[in-house]
């Protein structure tokens, strides 16, 4: 069974710390009730960088729960700094799937709502600056423990520990590990063109391989 395990919002915040000053939503706090879901996102959940998250491709970002463990263990951090669910930014920390049983196009029901996997997320610097973990970005990309974005198909009232139901999974083939590994490992042209025509892949994405295979 798939599940939210924790819903997390936030807002725009400034934090300061050797670099300098920044600004940034990844900062989210986790709800313990009912929260709307609306096509751009969850009610109350803003984003700082408009020009790289926002769209209705990205309403809501979703990160497995079990990449915790591997994160803690990895950089041996004692239970007194161990991270945890919703650390690295994410709406919802979820319990039971991983990039390599989540497919691009899959539709779910949660709660009230009808959502679609739309795809990986892609690797942000700030979670590396907001956990204070040397090499944290290069290792998501070389681990592919990314977790993966929803657009919204039906808004609804969902919360935390409501279950993920799988309606539909137009594209079995297409798991977000695959595309992970397109894009971070081997690098495959032909893939690049299926990913180009699939209707159900952010079109962000699509950019992103477009420019992969012009350079």
């Amino acid at each position: 069974m798939i599940t939210i395990h924790t819903l997390s919002v936030g807002t725009p915040q400034t934090a300061t710390d050797e670099r300098g000053t920044w600004r940034s939503a990844i900062f989210r706090t986790p709800q313990a009730g009912p929260v709307e879901l609306g096509e751009r996102g969850l009610a109350g959940d803003k984003v700082a960088d408009t020009k790289n998250h926002g769209s209705l491709d990205q309403a809501v970002c979703c990160h497995p729960l079990e990449h915790y463990a591997f994160w803690n263990e990895a950089y041996a951090l004692d239970p007194a700094h161990a991270i945890s669910a919703g650390a690295v930014g994410e709406n919802w920390t979820i319990a039971g799937a991983n990039e390599g049983n989540v497919c691009v196009g899959d539709v779910f029901a949660v709660g009230m709502a009808r959502v679609q996997v739309s795809a990986p997320r892609y690797p942000c610097t700030k979670q590396e600056r907001k956990l204070r973990l040397k090499g944290f970005h290069q290792r998501t990309m070389e681990t592919r423990r990314t977790g993966w974005y929803l657009r919204v198909l039906a808004p609804g009232v969902l919360q935390a520990g409501d279950e993920l139901r799988l309606l539909e999974r137009p594209r079995p083939d297409l798991t977000i590990q695959l595309i992970n590994e397109h894009m971070f490992g081997s690098f495959d042209p032909a893939l690049s063109q299926t990913l180009l025509a699939t209707p159900e892949l952010a079109a962000g994405w699509k950019r992103i391989i477009e420019h992969k295979l012009r350079s």
